[in-house]
């Protein structure tokens, strides 16, 4: 039955107008205003102190100019990240604002009128216009859904969000029945965004014609991917798009309750959550009757402890319930017997935050977005290395060159692209061979990747793939619930072969026992976690074999990455006489100084850390990696060392 009628509507009408005036009050005109992101990635690179040093320094010349707390809005590689609009200017980003930069754009900016383009992100070429935002390449590649607001505006601030629209998709959805709402989500195609890729409409489908009197709404925020944060940045950057998404789920399946489980790693997107909570039952959008409808809802937030399996939807049931999080066998379904017995809905953050966007736009909107079978976007955390790391949002289907040269910038330093891994630690390692694969559900599975929750890890020649694939199995393996015998002890067999192997004591028969094993694992494994835990093996022993064969048969690694495989030497046409960064940044004290006035490395103290590659200054770029037995001609001894 439609909840909304001529009451509910005025008050939301009501609601609408307030929140509006309030942010055109706020907006104080002829006033500069200034944008700070501070999400967690503009808080580590120093955002506070961004912030202090504008206050300070406005405070200082007299200046009255309004800061507003944003979140992250991708530029992750640019951080602190700072949008300034002064009146008379177009709104100008500028990167890696530190304290220094902040008080000379204050100074020079907004008290001379100087924009100061050598701190604007991106390149000013001669008689170049001033560029938005939006002029940036990766936003003209991108297609923002899900992000659209991230950076945009304050999170702590209900009104931003009402102002530009926000609850009016919960209001369109109490004006439609349930089955409509479903029937909606089931039109756009959208399909969950947490790994599985299935069809989020028939999910909630599914819930809604469960029999049970308690059905629940579970928001699945466990992100625990290395590298993955797209989830703890809607969090942090848009929270009340995530709840608007959540009470649409709530209203179409008839759910009284709804759990967001985050984990406590995770303390400011906590924090903004908790606050977006409290500021929507304020609004009367969440709680008992909402917009004096008969439509009630109570969110809580829980806190995971960081178990990696607790992103498997019945583990996390279990954690719920305050047992161990460990998965359970399905058939049931939580959508029929989920938390506490009852059916429940299981969603990602990145699902329900598409959500508002789908009911206001419609369906057909969303399915002019993407694929056929995979509408919509994807938002991908690109790590690694790319020139230009961070979140990015694309229309499915845009090919895997198209994201890592265009819109991330390509391969830093020179270097060659050689592999990526994606769909996180149970994900595939692809070559440059698949740059033209389309990002989407069914084209990465077929490449033998997945979609994964949206982590992308970017490597460069420099990469080895043998000890990439260990560091995931290692990873894996550490997560693993103990539940299944293949996945316990398995992933600890896989384990052990790969250390070996980059030890340089593999042997013949290693490669087929990894791929018998991975194999096994794929199959007998209960949760999906471990049915795909040995995916970066199976891709990696495809599409990289001759690195293994390298390791095994020729005890080198290619890459120079393996530390039992690789020797560190100065090379002394190169050494520079007096120079001794390298000898302060050893840790062991293995370089000396050759009878020549040069440095050279004692191989039996060396532990191989590379802190006097990174030291040795770049014009001289003397020192140098090795297999252990092409070491011979191009070190000295430690006899030759100087009286």
């Amino acid at each position: 039955m439609k909840q909304a009628n001529s009451d509910v509507l005025e008050r939301f009408r009501t609601l609408i107008r307030q929140a509006r005036q309030t942010v055109q009050e706020s907006k104080e005109p002829g006033k500069p205003h200034i944008y700070i992101g501070m999400a967690t990635c503009g808080l580590a690179a120093g955002a506070t102190e961004t912030k202090q040093a504008f206050e300070e320094t406005l405070a200082e010349r007299g200046i009255e100019a309004r800061i507003i707390p944003v979140g992250c809005i991708g530029h992750c590689y640019g951080e602190p990240l700072v949008v300034i609009e002064n009146p008379g200017f177009p709104a100008i980003c500028y990167h890696k604002v530190t304290a220094g930069k902040a008080g000379a754009l204050v100074r020079a900016f907004l008290e001379e009128g100087d924009p100061l383009f050598e701190y604007v992100l991106g390149a000013l070429e001669e008689n170049d216009l001033i560029p938005t935002v939006m002029d940036f390449p990766r936003f003209n590649l991108e297609r923002r859904v899900v992000m659209a607001d991230c950076g945009a505006l304050d999170p702590e601030n209900i009104d931003q969000y009402l102002a530009g629209g926000g609850y009016e998709s919960l209001l369109k959805a109490l004006e439609m029945t349930p089955e409509e709402v479903i029937q909606e989500i089931i039109d756009s195609g959208l399909r969950g965004r947490g790994g599985a890729g299935f069809p989020t409409g028939r999910k909630w489908q599914a819930a809604r014609s469960a029999d049970g009197s308690r059905k629940t709404v579970i928001c699945n925020a466990d992100e625990g991917d290395p590298g993955a944060y797209m989830d703890r940045t809607i969090l942090e950057s848009n929270p009340h798009q995530l709840l608007e998404g959540l009470a649409v789920c709530a209203y179409a399946v008839e759910a009284e309750n709804a759990v967001i489980y985050v984990r406590a790693e995770y303390p400011l997107a906590v924090k903004m959550i908790r606050r977006a909570i409290d500021q929507a039952g304020q609004a009367g959008l969440l709680g008992a009757h909402i917009l004096g409808t008969r439509f009630s809802l109570s969110v809580s937030v829980f806190e995971g402890s960081g178990a990696f399996v607790c992103g498997e939807e019945t583990a996390l049931i279990q954690s719920l319930e305050g047992k161990r999080g460990m998965p359970q066998h399905r058939p049931p379904y939580p959508v029929h017997k989920g938390l506490w017995q009852q059916p429940t809905v299981i969603n990602n953050v990145k699902t329900l935050s598409s959500v508002p966007t789908i009911v206001k736009k419609g369906a057909a909107w969303y399915r002019q977005i993407g694929t056929q079978s995979s509408p919509g976007t994807a938002i991908f955390s690109v790590v690694g290395k790319v020139v230009h790391p961070g979140l990015v949002e694309i229309p499915m289907g845009t090919t895997l060159g198209r994201l890592i040269f265009e819109i991330c910038g390509g391969i830093p330093n020179r270097k060659k692209f050689k592999a990526v891994q994606i769909g996180g630690p149970s994900g595939g390692c692809l070559p440059e061979s698949f740059m033209d694969t389309p990002v989407d559900f069914d084209s990465l599975t077929q490449a033998g990747a997945m979609m994964g929750s949206g982590g992308m890890v970017v490597m460069d020649e420099d990469s080895c793939l043998v000890n990439v694939a260990r560091f995931f199995i290692d990873f894996t393996q550490n997560e693993s619930c103990g539940k299944c015998t293949f996945c316990r002890i398995g992933t600890r067999h896989i384990l052990n072969i790969l250390e070996r192997i980059t030890k340089g004591e593999g042997k013949e028969g290693d490669l087929e026992t990894l791929r018998e094993l991975s194999q096994d694992i794929k199959t007998a494994s209960l949760c999906g976690l471990g049915k795909t835990a040995p995916n970066p093996i199976l891709t990696s022993l495809e599409y990289f074999r001759e690195e293994y064969q390298a390791h095994i048969r020729e005890k080198r690694c290619p890459a120079m990455m393996c530390r039992a495989l690789t020797a560190f030497y100065i090379d002394l046409d190169k050494c520079a006489r007096g120079c001794d960064a390298c000898v302060g940044s050893c840790p062991v004290d293995a370089i000396f100084t050759t009878k020549g006035r040069k440095k050279a490395i004692d191989q039996e103290l060396c532990v191989k850390c590379g802190e006097c590659m990174v030291a040795c200054p770049t014009e001289y770029d003397a020192v140098g990696k090795v297999s252990p037995s092409e070491l011979a001609p191009v070190i000295e001894r430690p006899q030759e060392k100087a009286s």
